[in-house]
């Protein structure tokens, strides 16, 4: 089976996503951003759709609702565990991140298709505690700044724990390619 492109703008599907389980939580806007160590504005703002919110913030809310990052990033119609999703891109547009899919771990695990451009870089703020990744580069190089910086060649693997500051980098001249699965 070939894949799919990616579905929908992840935006959207959060905004609806947020505010359906806010309302099934019983909580406020302001009650959610207190437990998710968010500004009331901001919540406001994902939930009109008007406002990004970073990878990181998405975790928090997720975790103050009780809920999977997948459960608010989800495309609403999706019941299964092809999400297909694009979930970042670069300013430049160039460098994406989809979650492809997902499935029950301790928590949850996750499986992304990532690119990035020459040159560009993703950082990322601390996962929580017992999270883990594994990267699987399909081309070019991936230099993984952690505590132990590496760098990962096409074939090759890694697996961290995400529960520190990290960035993906390439510093090469063509675009890289690389599997990410989070398990969390």
């Amino acid at each position: 089976m070939h894949s799919q492109p990616a579905t929908g703008n992840v935006l959207e599907h959060v905004a609806l996503n947020l505010r359906r389980l806010r309302g099934q939580a019983g909580l406020s806007q302001e009650a959610l951003a207190r437990l998710a160590g968010l500004s009331r504005r901001m919540i406001n703002g994902v939930e009109s759709g008007q406002t990004n919110i970073s990878l990181s913030n998405l975790d928090h809310v997720a975790a103050a609702l009780g809920v999977t990052f997948v459960d608010l990033v989800r495309p609403p119609q999706s019941a299964d565990e092809r999400l297909q999703t694009l979930i970042w891109t670069s300013d430049s547009g160039a460098s994406s991140a989809v979650l492809l899919g997902a499935a029950p771990a301790s928590r949850q695990v996750e499986l992304w298709r990532w690119t990035l451009a020459p040159g560009e870089r993703y950082d990322a703020l601390p996962d929580g505690s017992g999270f883990s990744e594994m990267i699987w580069v399909v081309s070019g190089e991936l230099t993984l700044e952690t505590e132990i910086p590496r760098t990962i060649g096409a074939g090759d693997f890694v697996v961290f724990g995400s529960a520190q500051a990290y960035a993906y980098v390439n510093l090469g001249t063509q675009p890289l390619h690389f599997v990410r699965n989070v398990i969390s």
